[in-house]
């Protein structure tokens, strides 16, 4: 029941959204995931980045994939947190007030052991309209742990300015969606988070480096 719920809230809401109501220009799909365990990550400005991202995926992948969301946030009531684990599917993470042997990434783990899809902001949070922050150590540590697990870097351009941060009306606005090949743990070594920022801001500017084909 809740497999179906999930398809008609894609099928019959965030698609139809995100492809009529905003509009959708994508570049570099082909380099998509295909199947699990994988992360994509990309800038975040806007409670709907998830979805555009899920809603760029095949529908037969969409029970793989998992939001990382903040638990603060989305957990806050009982409606609000079976909508977002059911539905939507994320992942909570505790970003705050952890003990000192707490892991908040550990669900993440769990998720690419299951051979899960990852969607993961490495800013944490939305920042201002369409600027990009500093990038959090969160990636950089699932990326040492699961070498081999491809990182797919992803840019956004228009969630900011179409549903921006603080704002509860949607103002139909153009989106671009620039995605690279993936990157590996294995190959960045302790450089990975300088390496992931690159790639995004290389796609920022809407070139895509040929020796990344």
């Amino acid at each position: 029941m809740i497999a179906i719920l999930r398809w008609l809230f894609f099928s019959l809401m965030v698609r139809p959204v995100v492809g009529i109501v905003l509009g959708m220009n994508v570049r570099g799909r082909k380099h998509l995931p295909r199947s699990g365990p994988a992360i994509i990550t990309a800038n975040h400005n806007s409670h709907l980045d998830a979805m555009v991202l899920m809603s760029l995926l095949p529908h037969r992948l969409l029970h793989q994939v998992r939001p990382v969301a903040a638990a603060d946030y989305f957990m806050k009531g009982r409606f609000l947190s079976w909508f977002s684990t059911r539905i939507i599917g994320i992942l909570p993470i505790t970003r705050k007030g952890t003990g000192a042997n707490d892991d908040p990434l550990a669900g993440c783990y769990a998720a690419l052991d299951a051979g899960q899809i990852l969607i993961l902001f490495p800013e944490g949070s939305r920042g201002e309209p369409e600027q990009m922050g500093p990038f959090k150590g969160g990636i950089a540590k699932l990326a040492r742990l699961y070498p081999d697990v491809p990182v797919f870097p992803v840019f956004m351009h228009g969630l900011g300015k179409a549903l921006p941060r603080g704002e509860g009306l949607l103002v139909p606005f153009m989106l671009d969606i620039y995605v690279g090949p993936a990157l590996h743990g294995r190959d960045c070594g302790d450089d990975f988070l300088a390496t992931l920022r690159e790639r995004i801001e290389t796609l920022a500017s809407g070139h895509q480096s040929a020796s990344w084909d």
